[in-house]
This record gives C-alpha cells, sequence and structure tokens, in this order.
C-alpha cells in the first residue's frame, strides 16, 4: 500500500482514530516553499555539534527568541534515552541524510565518521505507522494546521478553534498548535504524503507510538534539526 492510500486509510478511520489525530499532524495544507533562513537570521540557533555533550539546560531550556513561547521541559519528562545525542551510528546512507528507526523511537541525522545526531521521537500508533523515503520539500517555521473535514465533523468543539486561512479551514501557527515549532514536509515524487516531521505540544508523547503516523519531535529539537537540514534533504524511515 503507497503513503498515500494509507494515510487515505487513516483519514476514513472510526472518531477515535480521528481523535487521536488532533494531537499528530493530520495536516491537508501545502505551504508554500520556505528556504532555511540564514543562520544569522534564525530564530533560534541550534547547539553545535561536538565532542562535548551540552548540558540539559542548554539543549530543553526555554527558548526566548521565537515569536510564541516554547517553554522549558522538565527533565523528569524526558527519559534520558531520549535526550538528543552525538551517536556513533552504522549506516550505509551518506552523512546528510535522515534516518527514522520508529522501533527505537529515534531520528539520525547522519553524519560523517561513523556518527549521527540522535534525537527521541514519537512515532505513528499501530495501524498509523508508514516506511519508505521521502524528500522534505518544504519546511515552515510555527506552521498552520489543517485538520481533515472528518475530523471537524466528528470532533466536538474543534470547529470553534478554527478559523478561515489560506489554505482553507485551519488552526494559525501558534503555541497551542498540533504541529508545534517547526514542520518538514514529506514528499514523494511530485506527491505530498501527508506525513510531517514537526514539533508537537505534547512532549510526554516523545518515546511513545501515539501518533497518526507523523514523526513528533520536542520543539527545541525540531528546530535545532529545522536549522541544520535544506529542503531536498532525504528521509528514510526504517
Amino acid at each position: 500500500m503507497s503513503s498515500l492510500d494509507r494515510r487515505a486509510l487513516i483519514l476514513g478511520g472510526s472518531t477515535a482514530a480521528l481523535t487521536l489525530a488532533l494531537a499528530g499532524c493530520a495536516d491537508t495544507g501545502t505551504p508554500a516553499p520556505v528556504a532555511a533562513a540564514p543562520a544569522a537570521v534564525r530564530s533560534s540557533a541550534p547547539v553545535a555539534i561536538t565532542g562535548l555533550e551540552p548540558k540539559y539546560s542548554a539543549l530543553y531550556g526555554e527558548v526566548t527568541t521565537e515569536p510564541h513561547p516554547v517553554p522549558a521541559i522538565k527533565a523528569s519528562i524526558l527519559k534520558p534515552a531520549f535526550v538528543r545525542k552525538l551517536v556513533p551510528y552504522e549506516t550505509k546512507e551518506p552523512p546528510g541524510t535522515i534516518v527514522i528507526d520508529p522501533h527505537a523511537h529515534y531520528l539520525y541525522f547522519v553524519q560523517a565518521d561513523g556518527m549521527a545526531l540522535r534525537y527521541g521521537v514519537g512515532v505513528g500508533r499501530e495501524g498509523f505507522a508508514w516506511k519508505g523515503e521521502a524528500v522534505i520539500k518544504t519546511k515552515q517555521e510555527w506552521p498552520d494546521w489543517y485538520p481533515p473535514k472528518e475530523m471537524i465533523d466528528r470532533t466536538p468543539g474543534m470547529a470553534e478553534k478554527l478559523d478561515t486561512l489560506q489554505s482553507g479551514i485551519g488552526m494559525h501557527g501558534g503555541a497551542g498548535n498540533p504541529l508545534g515549532a517547526r514542520a518538514m514536509y514529506l514528499w514523494q515524487g511530485n506527491k505530498d504524503t501527508l506525513f510531517r516531521i514537526h514539533g508537537t505540544t505534547e512532549p510526554k508523547s516523545i518515546g511513545t507510538s501515539a501518533s497518526s503516523g507523523c514523526i513528533r519531535m520536542i520543539n527545541q529539537d525540531a528546530i535545532d534539526l529545522y536549522g541544520r537540514v535544506p529542503e531536498g534533504t532525504r528521509v528514510v524511515v526504517l
């Protein structure tokens, strides 16, 4: 089954599945291409990859340079295994590739010399997971969210929280938006898979299989990865 067919099946699922997707990324809007900002003007510079492990507070402290609040992540929320870290990683994929291991709940940004920058992620629950290859065609800071009509119709009170936006009925980007601070939109050829790598308003979901198929990241991690990867980056989901 193709990613698009699988996504269509997801969107036509039960009320419970659609309600769950509210915390995921059932986003049917496609933004205009947004080039990665130069390092000098990015709203939040990523933590450098070095041989020295930065302190937890440096990775997940409050971000004050964004247009919307990005609160600090308490150490009690994120398990140590899912803290951003430079690790040895054996792969045939070339540097610059993103490799996602949904079973381990890790996203690897492959580096040179057998290393990778590893992030903890949340992934799709059983029946909502996917695998294959895609590329990041577009990127968006504080993206708008466009839930499918089926979700709006079946979720009490959702319609009152949505507005008419440029690409349809949706939610403006912001602190309460399920896509979080950043979104990277995954395409296969000329087709939008409707899957994204994005931030989350639910940091406790990192390390779990709870989304409607997208790859969730702590907002601080989503900001960091966004600043490192250009459009056209290849993404491999194991």
